[in-house]
């Protein structure tokens, strides 16, 4: 397993300038996988046992210029199109795109907003300060196992104020929404794929459509969108073409259709069939129907009014000839991005950075929508500095979706599983099944065994030379 772990991670060698560097990139992935608290870079210390004061040396890693943050990021996706089984549908990849909010209250971070939560659990607060990251992933499957295997993970508000700076490429004035289109198709343009995504319905937006359309047109590699629509949504029929000439423009809509009456209007044109959700076969009811949607942009989607479990949903997918049933199980892979933040928040503790810089102005939590972006603030000669702690965020995000990454390879690995699964007591126990954190907790126990059944590889002997010195040793000489 260990081997298993060096040969991937020697293929970001070439990714580093400095052999320091990468060995210090070994190091916190490693620390990443195994270590058992979320108190930022000094955890990777104490997870692995290492010498104090290394702990400088770690931390300049996260801003250091022997590397490239989009270079390390290419590298990543160009090893999981490798060496990943992804889950296809129509014989394109499934990607998975969702957004997630983390609390962040300290006083000089960078891109700090108060965040509106809308969720229905209790022990979520409704308002928080912090960072709104934009996450997409694939679905990668063995057969009986699946993940949504972490690709891309960036902030994608409060940097509106970095797009004028000079030499400041990390975001610019687009929205959340057109962000996560735009870093998806540029993730089907790296695997040289078509492909589908499939998005929460918060992102059925004109300003979506009009970007997805946009990009397809520039590229030979197309994306299409799978989403859901509100109970509410209009959708319009497509004009009668007037045989007579009339004067004015050509009509661009029809009759307007409010989708929800259908289920009960057209309730007998709706077809069965079994369909896999969730993992089970399930007796649904669907009705496809290609209509036009968006206010001034009426562009034709195909609408798929779905009936299961005494419930209705309506899906929205941009291929018009995609077979409704696929439309329907691709949107129930759409929970494994939650579950894809909920492991790297839990288990890998993703976002437990710590970076800050004292050039940027103090977080005010009463800041009203009319007081300027703190980031506007910051002085000129200041902004290179800003930048990279900025920069320094995403690192310590990305080394942790590399993490996870290669934690989900092993789950899906059949040698590995029937290893470990083993060793972990589960009350209800799924043959081949192997989770993240059932993983993980392997590799906490048995981490350094297999350092010693491995005491010649790269990484042992790297680990080995940098670990604290064993002082009773010393006392009793």
């Amino acid at each position: 397993m260990l081997i298993f772990i060096e040969q991937k991670l020697s293929e970001f060698r070439s990714c580093f300038s400095r052999t320091a560097t990468y060995n210090w990139f070994l190091i916190i992935v490693s620390g990443l996988m195994i270590r058992f608290d979320s108190l930022g870079v000094t955890s990777f210390i104490r997870a692995l046992s290492l010498d104090r004061r290394f702990y400088e040396s770690m931390l300049h890693f996260f801003r250091s210029n022997a590397f490239n943050t989009q270079s390390l990021k290419s590298r990543w996706h160009e090893i999981v199109f490798r060496h990943a089984p992804f889950l296809r549908l129509n014989g394109r990849i499934l990607i998975l795109g969702d957004g997630t909010k983390v609390s962040k209250e300290s006083k000089h971070m960078p891109a700090v907003k108060k965040l509106c939560q809308e969720s229905e659990d209790s022990s979520k607060p409704q308002f928080i300060h912090g960072h709104m990251f934009g996450g997409i992933g694939a679905v990668v499957s063995n057969g009986s196992n699946a993940f949504c295997i972490p690709l891309d993970l960036n902030i994608q508000d409060g940097l509106k104020s970095t797009a004028s700076w000079k030499g400041g490429d990390l975001s610019d004035c687009a929205t959340h929404i057109v962000q996560m289109i735009h870093n998806t198709h540029a993730l089907s343009r790296t695997f040289k794929e078509d492909a589908y995504c499939v998005l929460d319905r918060y992102f059925l937006a004109v300003p979506a459509l009009m970007e997805l359309s946009r990009l397809n047109d520039k590229s030979t590699h197309r994306l299409d969108i799978i989403t859901r629509a509100k109970s509410n949504c209009i959708a319009y029929e497509k004009p009668v073409i007037d045989t007579a000439p009339r004067r004015g423009r050509p009509r661009k809509k029809g009759t307007a259709i409010k989708l929800c009456t259908l289920f009960e209007e057209r309730a007998n044109d709706f077809v069965k069939t079994s369909v896999m959700m969730y993992g089970t076969k399930q007796e649904v009811e669907y009705l496809s129907l290609n209509l036009l949607w968006g206010s001034k942009l009426y562009q034709e989607v195909q609408f798929v009014l779905v009936k299961y479990n005494n419930s209705t949903a309506i899906f929205v997918c941009t291929d018009l000839n995609l077979n409704p049933v696929l439309v329907i199980e691709a949107y129930a892979h759409r929970f494994k991005i939650e579950c894809m933040f909920r492991e790297l928040k839990q288990q890998i503790q993703c976002f437990s950075y710590h970076f800050w810089s004292s050039h940027v102005p103090k977080l005010n939590k009463y800041k009203k929508k009319s007081d300027p972006d703190p980031l506007s603030l910051v002085k000129e000669e200041h902004q290179q500095s800003v930048l990279l702690t900025i920069d320094a965020i995403e690192r310590f995000v990305l080394c942790s979706e590399i993490a996870m990454g290669l934690i989900q390879l092993i789950a899906l690995t059949p040698v590995f599983a029937h290893t470990i699964e083993k060793h972990r007591y589960l009350r209800t126990f799924r043959e081949g099944k192997v989770s993240e954190a059932t993983v993980i907790d392997y590799l906490r126990k048995h981490f350094f065994r297999l350092l010693s059944l491995n005491s010649h590889s790269y990484i042992s002997q790297l680990i080995l030379s940098m670990q604290e010195p064993d002082f009773s040793e010393e006392s009793v000489s």
